[in-house]
This record gives structure tokens, sequence and C-alpha cells, in this order.
């Protein structure tokens, strides 16, 4: 796959090809005379450039547009930007399941799996889980592994810049966990790893609920609950990854954790038994008090751990996903509660994703990193800070 670096020999080619390549991809097949109108280019500048990015592999002649009205003469040459020129892979690693997205250069979703993993399983398991599914994806769409270009991968826990899971209390055997090392092992293309809630919130503004939002606050809730945020329009990690961490508020004299404030009986939930979650929530529809008075409980301690978060940051929209999110009362609580304690109160939705969101922001996460590559791009939402 071609790639355009300082090497090149001039800034001013590298520029002049991002844009004809911006062009290509994002409208479609173009002829010459379409691209000089676009790009406000030359003629000879974008003939130049188109040659070279054929020679790379990036954009191929594609054939005379169909249902046009057929004029004297050799038709005009069109282009197209390659998007089968390689493709990207998105991971989540989760508690209960691992799943796989995969995509060609343009984003488009192309194959999808996933398989059930259990929540005692160690950390040798679930990686192969993942590359078990990896393997499932690849095969369905008869993609080599030689021609991914970046894996995204979504990841429970505090993730430090190369992959290493600093703190990974979600999940058994993560907390020092090589995750990054450990992937790339299995792939030869760059291996990105990033925090599941952090993933989740890149994947609403590009695909969900906040495609239209810069600020926004992006809650996976649950029994662990985290949050990722958007700031300006960039992800906010914090110094060390930490950002968003509100699992840990309840230390801050808050007392009980939510697996005892959604127990119905005096022995806490297992914090990753949804099983027993969706029991409570089952239990107190059907009108029992002692589960009603739980997720009354648990709906509070969403409510404080959020309108922390939003006093921070003051986001324009927050997002509520992960198993909580399908939970009828969530929104309406949330919204009362923010507009009590909120000076500005942001508006409430839930996620439009569901459970694909995690895989989806890793999979933005790689695209994110080949464009870096392909359109000399500064900043993307997701560029760590170097």
């Amino acid at each position: 796959m071609g790639r355009l670096t300082g090497g090149d020999p001039s800034l001013l080619r590298r520029i002049n090809s991002a844009v004809v390549l911006h062009s290509l991809r994002d409208a479609g097949d173009l002829t010459l005379t379409d691209l000089t109108r676009i790009t406000g280019l030359s003629r000879p500048t974008v003939e130049g450039v188109v040659e070279g990015l054929i020679e790379t592999g990036l954009v191929v002649e594609s054939g005379p547009a169909e249902g046009g009205t057929r004029k004297q003469g050799r038709p005009a040459r069109r282009f197209r930007f390659r998007a089968e020129a390689g493709y990207l892979l998105g991971i989540e690693i989760g508690p209960h399941r691992v799943a796989a997205l995969i995509s060609g250069l343009d984003g488009r979703i192309i194959g999808a799996g996933s398989r059930v993993v259990s929540e005692t399983a160690d950390a040798d398991e679930r990686l192969e889980r993942v590359r078990q599914v990896v393997t499932d994806v690849l095969r369905r769409t008869g993609v080599s592994r030689g021609s991914l270009r970046a894996v995204g991968v979504g990841s429970p826990g505090i993730v430090e810049a190369d992959g290493t899971v600093r703190l990974g209390t979600a999940l058994p055997q993560w907390t020092g966990l090589p995750l990054g090392e450990r992937l790339r092992r299995s792939f030869r293309c760059p291996v990105l790893v990033e925090n599941d809630a952090n993933a989740a919130a890149v994947a609403e503004q590009w695909k969900g609920a906040a495609i239209d939002s810069d600020d926004i606050v992006f809650v996976l809730a649950g029994l662990s609950p985290g949050a990722g945020a958007l700031i300006g329009g960039r992800l906010h990690r914090g110094f060390g990854g930490a950002a968003g961490e509100i699992g840990a508020l309840h230390l801050l004299g808050r007392g009980a954790t939510p697996e005892t404030l959604l127990s119905t009986t005096d022995e806490p939930l297992h914090p990753l038994d949804e099983q027993a979650v969706a029991k409570v929530f089952a239990d107190a529809k059907g009108g029992d008090v002692r589960a009603q008075e739980a997720v009354e409980r648990f709906i509070q301690r969403l409510v404080h751990d959020v309108a922390a978060l939003v006093l921070a940051l003051d986001p324009e929209l927050v997002v509520i996903g992960g198993w909580a999110a399908g939970l009828d009362g969530v929104l309406d609580p949330l919204r009362d509660e923010l507009s009590r304690f909120c000076l500005r109160p942001p508006r409430v939705t839930l996620s439009l994703l569901g459970e694909a969101a995690v895989a989806t922001g890793a999979l933005r996460l790689a695209l994110d990193h080949v464009e870096e590559q392909l359109f000399a791009v500064e900043g993307t939402v997701t560029a760590r800070q170097r």
C-alpha cells in the first residue's frame, strides 16, 4: 500500500496527493476534469498525482459511467479510490464475548463475528478466543491476514500508549498484561489498544448518537462503569490514561459498591455476573419491592457518577451505553438530576450502536492510524500525544 512520507519529492506533492486522494475516496468515480474542479489544482498537476497514486495501488482507473449519454469520441478516463488496497480490523475484548469488525480503507464494514467467552477465562484463553474470531472473520470475507493495514482493539482497563493494561480489574489476569505486544504476534501491521469506553465514545461520534457533537461523554454503564470523553472533537485520555474511571467514585465517601447497591440479599453481586443483574431488573419490573429498591439505588449511583463527570467537563451530550442502555427508566432520572446539579444540563440519550460500539470504535482507531499515513493528517480524533 502506498504511503505518503517525508521522503517524497516535496511537501507540496504530498499535500496535492492527499487532496486528490481525499476527493476520490469521498466522491467515488471522477474524471480528471472533475478532480481539477473539486481540488482547484491544475490539470497537469492532477494528472501527475493520479498517475503516482495508481503506481502505489491506492487509485485505479474505472470504466465509463453507466447510464450516461454516450458521446462521440473517446470517453474521459475515470478513476476511483481502491478501498480494497488494504483492510482494517476492529476488535472488542469483553468479559463475556470477543468480537471483530473488518472494513476496507474507506471504513465501510464488510464482515463481523463474535465468540462467547467465560468471565472467569484467564488471559491466555481470552486471547485465544480473539485469535479464533479474527480467523473466522478473515476466512468468511476472503481477506488475507497480510492485507491488514492496522488493527484497533478496545479493552477494559487503563491502557498505556504501548498497549499495556496498567490496571484492569474487570478481567482475570488483565492488570499488567502486555496486550498490545501479545496481539502484535498475530499481525504484521500496527496494533493499537484503547480503553473500551474511550473506543465507544469515538464510535458514537463516528456512526452513532453523537455524529454532530464534539463535546461528549459516553458512559459504559454496568456494575463496573466507565466513561470516555471527547473534548473539542478529540479523545481525552488524561495524563495517565485514567480519565473517565467513574467506577471508582464510590471510594470518595459513597461507601457501598455498585454490586452491593444492586443486590437484593446480604451478599453483593459478582461484578461480571450479568445474568444476576438481568434477574434483578426483571424482578423489579415484575413488582418485587426489594428488586425495585435495588434498581433505584443503582440508578441513583449512576446519576451521581455521571453528574460528577458532567460538572467537570460540561459536555454537550451524554450517551448511555453498555447493558444498562436497555434499562427502562434510566434516562429520565439522569435528565432530572443533571438539571438539578449542573449549571448547563447536557442532552442525554441512549447509544445507537449497542453492543457494537466498542468494536466500531476500535475500527475507527485503526482507520485514523491509516489516514494519518495516507492523508498526512495532523491530530485525528484518536491520535495519542507523543
